[in-house]
């Protein structure tokens, strides 16, 4: 178990970050980042406080280990790991959606099939055993990249004009392999320790040199990250955008300039068949899904806190069509929670493990995605003018003709006019700032466009039972009507 003080120090290790046309030194005091870096930090301190222990870690037989890295045995350990989940989603209330819980689940997700990758190779599935130890024991933070670069969405990866536009195996030798290309969208990347990198999309024969599946530290030689614009660097004062100037994940492009992977962080190589069975032959793709959905549940329940306290603000809690928009909302939330649990009580042993159920998972994704959209609506709806007519900034409140001024428009039912203030500047990071774009953004796609969300849903649904219901009704009577129950008798 880290403390923030090792994550941070675990940052300064020369990693080659581009922002705004120039190198970033240390991300931790870098003026784009050093803000994310202290909230995920703030993670790691929370989960190794003493008092904290027997919440967010579990026993591994060998020590104590952060419990994002646990492998639950049954539906009591994976209802145990899901209220950890929802300890540390609690902290940033859900809007970091690559904290180190998620990528943590995909490689352990992936580490429960193991027996698909000794199938597959025996070494390959010694090179992801020893890994998932790796990270686990030191209480690593991992980000992922694993779609490739747009570019001409009609074409293949093999079929752009230059072959090494999406990341693949330019050569390999008996040390390992090496990787020419880009990879995206390495959110958190900036502030990750390591990388998980392969492909999530389907592939076709041919397309064998970017079928692989690897992990690498974020300052190996070679790997370079393109950062997006830092939200947090645009944010200003804490006050006036509590949430994009601590909560920036950050998304950077991944450029790998020829960069050399040790076979023993190869997991796949050369197969493009395996590159989709190591997320659907395994529990990852389900494990790594399902805390998505409980940070998402949070988040939820952030959203739908904010929309009472601004009918509050308001003074129209009592109006009957607000009661019935804020009661639409929680009954909306409550959905996404009772999936949450249903997930965990229609779970299934897999091998020794316990892992979540695949359909209540991907329905809950396939509504989410509709959901978000719905709720931020709601709020906006809700707020009217109230997040739009705010002081330009916190300074304004040193200003003593201008605080006098501020006391005197900025008026509630509820709160002085400092708190009204500062509870909008909230639900406006929240909801209509670039920030609060960009997780609308998100939410919507982090699982995959919404064909492919529903192509999920569709595959795993049981067609067979809901056949036979239909079957069982066609048969319950003949061409003339008569109930075959009653020609029986």
């Amino acid at each position: 178990m880290r403390s923030a003080k090792e994550y941070l120090s675990g940052l300064k290790d020369g990693r080659t970050i581009y922002i705004n046309g120039a190198s970033v030194g240390d991300v931790t005091t870098h003026h784009a980042f050093r803000n994310l870096a202290s909230s995920m930090a703030g993670l790691f301190d929370f989960a190794s406080a003493p008092e904290n222990a027997e919440l967010m870690s579990f026993d591994t037989g060998a020590g104590r280990a952060n419990r994002i890295w646990q492998l639950p045995t049954s539906y009591a350990e994976l209802v145990t790991r899901r209220k950890a989940l929802e300890a540390w989603a609690s902290l940033h209330a859900g809007f970091m959606g690559r904290a180190p819980d998620h990528v943590a689940s995909c490689i352990s997700g992936l580490y429960m099939g193991l027996d698909v990758f000794k199938a597959y190779d025996p070494a390959r599935a010694g090179a992801l055993e020893s890994y998932y130890r790796y990270v686990r024991d030191r209480d690593l933070y991992l980000t992922y990249v694993i779609i490739n670069p747009q570019a001409d969405r009609s074409k293949g990866a093999a079929e752009q004009a230059d072959p090494f536009l999406t990341a693949g195996v330019v050569d390999r030798d008996a040390e390992g392999i090496t990787i020419r290309g880009a990879k995206m969208l390495a959110t958190g990347g900036v502030v990750a320790d390591e990388v998980f990198v392969t492909t999530i999309q389907p592939m076709r024969p041919g397309e064998e040199r970017y079928a692989m599946s690897f992990a690498i530290s974020m300052n190996t030689k070679g790997l370079k990250m393109l950062s997006r614009k830092s939200y947090e660097d645009a944010a200003g004062a804490v006050f006036d955008n509590p949430l994009s100037s601590r909560f920036d994940e950050n998304d950077s492009v991944l450029y790998f300039d020829d960069v050399k992977v040790p076979w023993d962080r190869v997991f796949i190589e050369g197969n493009v068949e395996m590159c989709q069975k190591q997320f659907h032959a395994t529990p990852c793709h389900v494990y790594q899904n399902y805390q998505a959905m409980v940070r998402l549940s949070v988040k939820l329940k952030f959203l739908t806190g904010l929309a009472h306290r601004t009918a509050d603000m308001n003074g129209v809690t009592q109006f009957p069509q607000v009661r019935e928009m804020l009661g639409q909302l929680a009954a909306e939330t409550g959905m996404v929670d009772a999936l949450v649990a249903a997930m965990e009580a229609k779970g299934t042993q897999v091998g020794p493990y316990f892992v979540p159920d695949r359909h209540t998972l991907y329905s809950a994704q396939v509504l989410t995605q509709q959901l978000y959209a719905h709720v931020i609506n709601t709020l906006r709806e809700l707020a009217g003018g109230g997040m739009i007519m705010l002081p330009s900034s916190v300074a304004d409140f040193d200003n003593p003709e201008i605080a006098a001024l501020i006391a005197k428009t900025q008026q509630s039912p509820k709160a002085n006019s400092h708190d009204r203030v500062k509870f909008y500047k909230l639900a406006w990071d929240a909801v209509g700032s670039e920030f609060g774009s960009r997780h609308q953004q998100y939410e919507m796609f982090y699982a995959g466009a919404t064909f492919v969300t529903k192509g999920h849903s569709y595959r795993t649904y049981d067609w067979a039972g809901a056949d036979r219901l239909v079957q069982t009704m066609l048969d319950s009577y003949d061409l003339n009507g008569v109930s075959t129950a009653s020609k029986a008798a």
